[in-house]
Formats: C-alpha cells, sequence, structure tokens
C-alpha cells in the first residue's frame, strides 16, 4: 500500500513538472533560441536609459542596473513584455562580437522608425525582433564600433534579489500601482486587488507595469493578486498597512 502511494506521488510530480514546463513553452518562457538584431543607447553609464514605457523609473535604484533593453514592437506585446528576461548572445559576426553571453531585463520600447528602410536605420521596424541595449550590455556581446550586430536570445526566468515591489502613486479613487522586480517570468499579465473592507477587484494596466483601480480604497491594509505570463499566481497578503501613503512602496513575496 505504502509502495503504491509512493508511486501515485511520484507520478503526480511527474505530471505537474510536465504542465509546468508546458506552460512555460506556451508562453515563450524557457523556449529555444530565436534570432534578432541588437544595437545600443543611453551612452557609457546608462543614464538615458532612465525612465521609458515600462514606468520603472530610475534602473539603478529599481535593481535593475544596466543589464536592460528596449523592444521592439514585434518583441513589447504592446507593454505586456515589460519585466520579461531575455538570455542573448552575439552570431555570426567574428568581426564584431564578442564571446559573452548576457541577460537583460525588458525595461523600455524602441519605437518604429517609418522615414528609414527596416535594413538602413529602421531597425525597430515591424516586424523586426530587435533589442536596443544599454550601452554597457551591449559592449558585453560587441564591439562598440559594430554599431549593430546580429544575436540570438531566448526568454529565461529572472532571477531578482528580494520580493516583488508595489510602489502606490496616485491619489483616491486612483490606485496606479507600479509592479517591479518581478521573479520567474518577469511580466505580469493580471494584476487584482484588495482592501481590508473589500473583496478581490480586478486591476486594469494604465501603461508599462503601471495597473490601475479606481476603487476608494485609503485607510485599508492592502493585498495583491498577481499573474505571470507562465501562468503562475502570487497573492501577496496584506503586505501594506492600513496607514499607507501614496508614493511609498512596499515589499511581498516572490515567485
Amino acid at each position: 500500500m505504502a509502495s503504491s502511494t509512493v508511486q501515485y506521488r511520484i507520478k503526480l510530480l511527474n505530471l505537474c513538472v510536465l504542465v509546468s514546463c508546458f506552460v512555460h513553452q506556451v508562453n515563450g518562457y524557457s523556449g529555444g533560441w530565436q534570432s534578432a538584431h541588437a544595437t545600443f543607447y543611453g551612452g557609457s553609464d546608462a543614464a538615458g536609459t532612465m525612465g521609458g514605457a515600462c514606468g520603472y523609473g530610475n534602473l539603478y535604484s529599481q535593481g535593475y542596473g544596466t543589464s536592460t533593453a528596449a523592444l521592439s514592437t514585434a518583441l513589447f506585446n504592446n507593454g505586456l513584455s515589460c519585466g520579461a528576461c531575455y538570455q542573448m548572445k552575439c552570431n555570426a559576426d567574428p568581426k564584431w562580437c564578442r564571446s559573452s553571453t548576457i541577460t537583460v531585463t525588458a525595461t523600455n520600447f524602441c519605437p518604429p522608425n517609418y522615414a528609414l528602410a527596416s535594413d538602413n536605420g529602421g531597425w525597430c521596424n515591424p516586424p523586426r525582433r530587435h533589442f536596443d541595449l544599454a550601452q554597457p550590455a551591449f559592449l558585453k556581446i560587441a564591439e562598440y564600433r559594430a554599431g549593430i550586430v546580429p544575436v540570438v536570445f531566448r526568454r529565461v526566468a529572472c532571477a531578482k534579489k528580494g520580493g516583488m515591489r508595489f510602489t502606490i502613486n496616485g491619489h483616491s479613487y486612483f490606485n496606479l500601482v507600479l509592479i517591479t522586480n518581478v521573479g520567474g517570468a518577469g511580466d505580469v499579465h493580471t494584476v487584482s486587488i484588495k482592501g481590508s473592507r473589500t473583496g478581490w477587484q480586478p486591476m486594469t494596466r494604465n501603461w508599462g507595469q503601471n495597473w490601475q483601480s479606481n476603487s476608494f480604497l485609503d485607510g485599508q491594509s492592502l493585498s495583491f493578486r498577481v499573474i505571470a505570463s507562465d501562468g503562475r499566481t502570487l497573492t501577496a497578503n496584506n503586505i501594506v498597512p492600513h496607514g499607507w501613503q501614496f508614493g511609498q512602496t512596499f515589499e511581498g513575496p516572490q515567485f
């Protein structure tokens, strides 16, 4: 009896691993290598990469540093790819490639430039897959003088220090919550919020990784439920105390 129970648990564990791997593959996370191109921006200290279309603001203080990238339209997914992590290496250009492999987080959008041809300056024009890397990241895989290089890339799990962070901005009846430092898949696709005097309420994505609720939640402790692109769900219960103020950041658990 005990032996059959152990075998059943092993089979169940194998099934869970298989389902988890399938979900990751379906969402492009932990998939195979794909081809793209990479350029760089932001200067030698990456100061020009601060802010950006994901809403992360100061990438140094948020923990993203200089290992970041702006994604072309084909990869950006209207902002839902913000926070995703990509492993990348220069490919098939021995004159300019370096041998290093890097991992970068998507923190910005590289807009198309339809005034230029896609193969001559309009690098981020659809349907091109393109990464505009922070200059320090680019220099790990290619020479500065290259300007643009072919790369191969794949989605990988994001390794982050500490818990997921929730920064509450806005005002009463307009709670704008920026979610940062997300591990695992990295890109958040669904968020719900719950006050100590409310049930769970869906939030809408305003822009980047800023999520909006129009409920009056002042003076209530807050909980969040986050679903990433790989389908994994994280619930951060009562991580925001009832005396919170707009502009504050609170740390929750991590994937």
